[in-house]
């Protein structure tokens, strides 16, 4: 289950950002075969990109949909489009917002950091991965 590995990743064990946490979780439970340099390609998501926009968690989820439902490229269909709307879409309803400094201030403590925010993506992000799989 991807919110067990996401789990065990946001943790001080570990030390990653949210977009970081998603990825490597997703790599571990989809075993997507992600080498060192394509997981360091998202830490600069962490933060929402360090400046508070996008939250990294959204943006880590996007990666793993591109990774996992395209082909080759994003223009050979719509289908990406689609599952990222859609998961914006899920993620919003769910939390108001995928901006990180909103996000942060409703969700964010020094505790447990922004883990409702990671596992409320992991959710949305594999509720979408299950029925994608099961539709090919």
């Amino acid at each position: 289950m991807l919110l067990d590995k996401v789990k065990k990743y946001y943790s001080e064990e570990y030390d990653l950002n949210c977009a970081e946490t998603i990825v490597y979780a997703a790599n571990e439970e989809y075993n997507l075969n992600l080498d060192k340099n394509t997981l360091k390609t998202v830490s600069a998501f962490g933060g929402g990109m360090g400046i508070e926009g996008t939250c990294g968690v959204v943006s880590g989820s996007l990666a793993i949909l591109g990774i996992i439902f395209t082909k080759e490229k994003a223009h050979e269909s719509d289908r990406i489009k689609l599952l990222s709307q859609e998961f914006f879409k899920s993620f919003e309803e769910k939390l108001k917002s995928n901006n990180c400094k909103s996000l942060k201030e409703m969700y964010r403590n020094d505790d447990v950091r922004c883990s409702e925010i990671v596992y409320t993506a992991a959710e949305v992000l594999e509720e979408i991965i299950i029925r994608e799989k099961d539709n090919q």
